[in-house]
C-alpha cells in the first residue's frame, strides 16, 4: 500500500462511520464497498473518538442523500449526477445508476487516492479540480438535467463563497438542482469539536444556516426540500440505538442541528 500521508483525515471520518454502522446496523445501512475499504483507515483515533451518535450522523446523511439521488435518477430519462468533493464516498455503488452519467470531482491528490483504491467504474468519470473553479463543468453536457451533490464540504467555507458558487453554476447549467448538508450555529460548533477530537486540528468549519428558506432566497433559488437526518433511522433502529443517541437525534431533527437542503437552481 502506498503512502497517502497528507490527505486530510476528514476523508476517513465518513468512511469509518460507514464501515462501523454497516457492521452494527445492516438493516438500516449496508455499504459493501466501504467494508472492502476498511483496511485504508490507518487513523484508529477516529473510531475511538466517535460515539454511536456521531457515526450515525455521518451515515444518516449518506442514507438520505442516496434516497434523494435515486429519486432524481428515477424521475429523468437521462441525467448527470455530479458528486462535488467526493472524497472516498461510495454512493456510486449503493444506488441504481440507470439513465445517469456519474461524475466524481475532487482535488488531484484525492482523485489519485480514489483511483488507486476504488478505481473507475462503468459510466463513471473522475475529474481533478476545485469545485469552486468550475473547470469541471467543461467535462459534462450542461444541457442535460443535472443534480449536484455537495456532502460534508460547504461547512469548511464561508457563506459568500457558497452563494457565489451557486450563482455561477446557475449561469452554466440549463436545468440543475443542488443537494447539500448543513447545520445551524449549534451544529457547526459541535462538528468542530468532534473533528478536532478525532485528531484533525486544522479543519475549521465556518458555514451554517440559520433559516433554510432565507438562505434559498439569498441564493435566488427555489427550496424544494429541507429534511432532517434521522426520521427513518429512529423508526428502523428504535430498539437498538442507545438512549443518548435517540435523544440527540430527536433534538437534532427538531432544531435543524443537521439538515439536507435541496435547491432548484
Amino acid at each position: 500500500m502506498s503512502d497517502y500521508e497528507g490527505i486530510e483525515d476528514t476523508l476517513f471520518i465518513p468512511l469509518t462511520a460507514r464501515v462501523n454502522i454497516s457492521k452494527m446496523f445492516p438493516e438500516y445501512f449496508h455499504d459493501k464497498k466501504a467494508l472492502e475499504l476498511e483496511n485504508l483507515i490507518k487513523n484508529k483515533q477516529i473510531e475511538k473518538k466517535s460515539s454511536q451518535y456521531t457515526m450515525m450522523a455521518s451515515v444518516a446523511r449518506s442514507y438520505n442523500l442516496d434516497q434523494m439521488i435515486q429519486n432524481y435518477i428515477d424521475k429523468h430519462k437521462k441525467c448527470n449526477i455530479v458528486n462535488l468533493g467526493v472524497g472516498l464516498e461510495t454512493t456510486y455503488f449503493r444506488i441504481n445508476r440507470k439513465n445517469s452519467y456519474y461524475f466524481e470531482v475532487d482535488l488531484p491528490k484525492v482523485i489519485e487516492l480514489r483511483k488507486n483504491y476504488i478505481g473507475i467504474e462503468e459510466n463513471e468519470k473522475l475529474i481533478k479540480g476545485d469545485l469552486f473553479q468550475l473547470d469541471w463543468c467543461n467535462k459534462l453536457d450542461t444541457t442535460l438535467p443535472t443534480l449536484m451533490i455537495v456532502s460534508g464540504v460547504f461547512q469548511y467555507f464561508h457563506e459568500k463563497e457558497i452563494l457565489k458558487f451557486i450563482k455561477n453554476v446557475k449561469n452554466i447549467f440549463a436545468n440543475a438542482e443542488l443537494i447539500f448538508d448543513a447545520t445551524n450555529k449549534f451544529g457547526i460548533r459541535y462538528s468542530n469539536i468532534y473533528v478536532k477530537r478525532t485528531g484533525n486540528k486544522s479543519a475549521q468549519m465556518y458555514f451554517y444556516i440559520k433559516d433554510p428558506k432565507e438562505f434559498a432566497k439569498k441564493a435566488n433559488c427555489q427550496l424544494i426540500e429541507c429534511r432532517g437526518f434521522y426520521k427513518d433511522a429512529l423508526e428502523i433502529l428504535s430498539k437498538k440505538l442507545s438512549l443518548y443517541t435517540k435523544i440527540s437525534m430527536k433534538i437534532a431533527d427538531k432544531r435543524n442541528n443537521a439538515m439536507i437542503l435541496h435547491l432548484k437552481l
